[in-house]
């Protein structure tokens, strides 16, 4: 075999990388997910594997400190939003087909998600979806589209005047041939990202519109199936399936709500040596006036009556205990430039 291996020139497995093999495979298992029926436990270990991809997506958006650090993410987001909707089909599936059996016919993760986070009222899960939507959809969604678009038209604008900076750089020795080379290769990628951004930002869109269309199909599907199919009377039938397609919605937008979050985060963050949380704390925490008028403010709140309640006589000492707050030494004027 390793004579034969060696005659076609293939890699040895202990020479391959493992990443190698991480795209592929998980396009396989994506198409395997859309065409081969799952199990129900199957569909709970990949909707909650869904759920802790998204965050560990969004916690690298928020502790990268330059956007090239995660140039993979338009492709990231490709492949998660495949992985949705892949799991959107299987789990369509298994509601079609095993629905009339029971509200854990499409798995435990989704009967949660139907009946605790929504009570088990088919109505409150309705609405609470649309909202979803509609934050995803409107807010998210088409302003981190249009931060993308600006972004790249600027960044495409600006390459001629970066490239002939480091010519000019080299040209006067400041710099290295090595680091004018590494310089371009930074330049051609914020321009292919920032590109790539702008596309990207259509996949999320898309992903909103589909979970729409697939919910209508769903509880239209699941009410012939189960009037025509199963003797099932329209209230029934319309209160198992409606309460498997909202909780199979709620499972599959919620991580949708998260990577738009972190899309947000990356096309809006400025460039520096902090990550997002160090910025915000850093930049919000400095200004006297901005420590020191909240407290004051909201001492005003009680004067009120309708707002005399404990939350209202404990927000002052809230905001006034905040690091950079009034009591806090930072917190000095700054002595003026001027002598």
């Amino acid at each position: 075999m390793s004579n034969l291996a060696s005659k076609l020139r293939l890699p040895q497995f202990k020479e391959t990388q493992w990443q190698i093999l991480a795209g592929p495979v998980l396009i396989m298992l994506i198409l395997a997910m859309m065409i081969l029926p799952l199990p129900a436990f199957l569909l709970d270990m990949l909707f909650t594997f869904n759920i802790v991809l998204s965050l560990m997506i969004l916690m690298v958006a928020m502790f990268t400190q330059k956007t090239l650090e995660f140039s993979a993410f338009p492709t990231v987001l490709l492949f998660s939003t495949l992985l949705r909707l892949a799991l959107n089909i299987a789990s369509t599936r298994v509601i079609l087909l095993d629905g009339h059996t029971g509200a854990a016919a499409a798995g435990r993760v989704v009967e949660a998600f139907g009946h605790f986070l929504v009570g088990g009222n088919f109505a409150i899960g309705i609405i609470v979806f649309a909202i979803l939507i509609i934050i995803n959809f409107m807010v998210i969604t088409k302003g981190a589209g249009r931060i993308a678009e600006v972004g790249a038209r600027f960044v495409l604008d600006g390459m001629p005047g970066k490239q002939m900076a480091i010519d000019a750089d080299l040209n006067a020795g400041l710099i290295g041939e090595d680091e004018a080379k590494r310089r371009r290769s930074d330049v051609t990628q914020e321009s292919d990202f920032y590109g790539s951004m702008d596309g990207a930002s259509k996949f999320v869109r898309g992903d909103a519109i589909a979970g729409l269309l697939i919910m209508a199909i769903n509880i239209i599907g699941g009410l012939m199936i189960g009037m025509l199919q199963h003797d099932m009377s329209f209230a029934q039938a319309g209160e198992t399936y409606t309460l498997l397609t909202i909780g199979d919605g709620l499972v599959a937008q919620i991580p949708a709500l998260i990577i738009s979050t972190a899309a947000g985060v990356i096309v809006t963050r400025v460039s520096t040596e902090q990550d997002v949380g160090e910025q915000m704390v850093s930049q919000l925490m400095t200004n006297r006036a901005s420590c020191c008028w909240p407290p004051g403010l909201s001492a005003c709140w009680v004067l009120f009556r309708e707002c005399q309640t404990w939350c209202f006589y404990c927000l002052p000492l809230r905001c006034s205990a905040l690091p950079g707050g009034c009591a806090d030494a930072n917190c000095k004027r700054r002595p003026s430039a001027r002598h």
